[in-house]
């Protein structure tokens, strides 16, 4: 099958030709004929398949042949967990469209106002935006939702979850009931599901692939270590090919901060990426990571959703997460676009719960090879008793048994992602609360 058979216009044809996509992905042959013909969607696929394109396209297509472009009131509307996430859904938009008079911009926290007030004010057709940004756009009235035609909803799983719900609530009420909503994710929950059906017409539900699969193109690897030597263990993986972009996660912010503080002091070209950075900030670490300039990028969660690089070949978790769905959706970053990728993650003794979470959302096991001169003072358990960070604090702190040869690399407060988003809006939330106003929790 070609995009041709797809019924896509010529325009986005010559567009994709241009960046040499020839055959699309599965998510996208299914999704792209449904879209196109007005049908509500939800739909889900692995994480690095194609799901923008399978909205987008249609999207622009749609946008481009329905009449006047460039209104004040913007015809469709793509919500996002994350600023990098709609920044990259933005990209992709242009250059599918570079050949289209369609017209988008990005709404989120962390800069100014002022200059998505003048975007909005000269009109413009797609407004791609976090939730807690979007609200405070309606709140000030510098944005009207009343012509939307078509709501996306990408990453749809979080976007849904009980963090992003009041918010989404008050956003659905400002929007006209006749709409098309397509909603896009690669893990769907049964509760979310059904949540999704309460606003939804009759949608067709597509899935290309199992829930909570990971593509065959990743290898999944364990390295035990005692937690207080992971940030030495780290050092080693990477400095064996300085030159390997690598993208790795820490649990917490701070924990993130350190680990860029001694792997810059070791040599290695690291930058930072999380919720308390400024969106200025995280735009020129993800940019200098994307260039080479960096080689190594410690991201929290927030960064699973929105990194988009083809030939990343490794995603190394310095800290699993507390959730083993975001497990998912981490080191979908690698093995993308049909290159192989590798998965690596520093287990100490008291995650050993969280790895069995993971193997068992998975449904297969994952390789545990312990490292010369990094072997861990107690083996790892692969049973549903195993430990697992204490709640609040502490969790590494287990280890004071083993011989300590330095701080554990990162704090142990868990960070799951729903914080993270409300984090994505904290000077948002921060002008809110100084004006006694209630915070939107996006």
């Amino acid at each position: 099958m070609s995009f041709d058979s797809l019924g896509l216009a010529p325009a986005l044809l010559r567009a994709l030709a241009d960046y040499g996509y020839t055959t699309p992905t599965p998510i996208q042959s299914a999704a792209i004929p449904a879209a196109l013909e007005g049908h509500d969607l939800l739909a889900a696929a692995q994480t690095g398949t194609g799901k923008t394109a399978a909205f987008a396209l249609p999207l622009l297509q749609k946008l481009s042949t329905s009449g006047q472009t460039m209104t004040r009131r913007p015809r469709a509307l793509i919500l996002t967990p994350t600023r990098e996430l709609a920044a990259q859904i933005n990209e992709n938009m242009r250059d599918y469209g570079k050949h289209m008079h369609v017209s988008a911009t990005t709404i989120f926290g962390g800069v100014s106002m002022g200059p998505q007030i003048n975007a909005l004010r000269r009109g413009v057709d797609v407004v791609i935006a976090t939730p807690g940004r979007l609200i405070d756009h309606m709140q000030q009235r510098t944005l009207d939702l009343s012509a939307v035609e078509t709501l996306i909803l990408d990453e749809a799983d979080r976007m849904l979850d009980m963090g992003f719900l009041p918010a989404l609530k008050r956003i659905l009420q400002s929007v006209p009931k006749k709409r098309q909503t397509l909603l896009f994710s690669a893990t769907f929950a049964p509760a979310i599901k059904a949540l999704a059906m309460d606003f939804m017409h009759n949608p067709r539900e597509i899935s290309v692939s199992a829930p909570n699969t990971v593509t065959t193109l990743v290898s999944h690897q364990v390295h035990p270590v005692d937690a207080s030597r992971k940030r030495d263990l780290l050092l080693h993986v990477l400095s064996q090919d300085s030159r390997r972009q690598s993208l790795v996660f820490s649990r917490t912010k701070h924990g993130a901060d350190k680990l860029v503080t001694f792997l810059n002091a070791s040599g290695l070209r690291s930058a930072a990426i999380h919720g308390n950075k400024s969106q200025n900030a995280r735009t020129r670490a993800l940019s200098d990571f994307k260039s080479g300039r960096v080689t190594v990028m410690v991201a929290t969660d927030i960064a699973a959703r929105g990194i988009d690089i083809e030939q990343l070949p490794i995603v190394i978790n310095f800290d699993l997460p507390s959730v083993a769905e975001d497990y998912v959706h981490r080191i979908g970053r690698t093995g993308r676009a049909g290159m192989e990728g590798l998965a690596l993650s520093l287990v100490s003794h008291d995650e050993s719960g969280l790895l069995f979470d993971i193997r068992k959302l998975l449904k297969q096991d994952i390789a545990i090879t312990p490292v010369a001169g990094f072997e861990p003072y107690a083996p790892l358990r692969v049973d549903a008793g195993a430990p697992r960070p204490k709640q609040g604090g502490g969790g590494q702190r287990q280890q004071s048994r083993a011989p300590r040869q330095g701080k554990p690399a990162g704090a142990a407060r868990p960070n799951g992602y729903a914080p993270q988003s409300r984090g994505d809006h904290a000077a948002g939330n921060q002008r809110r609360r100084s004006n006694h106003r209630p915070a939107a929790k996006a």
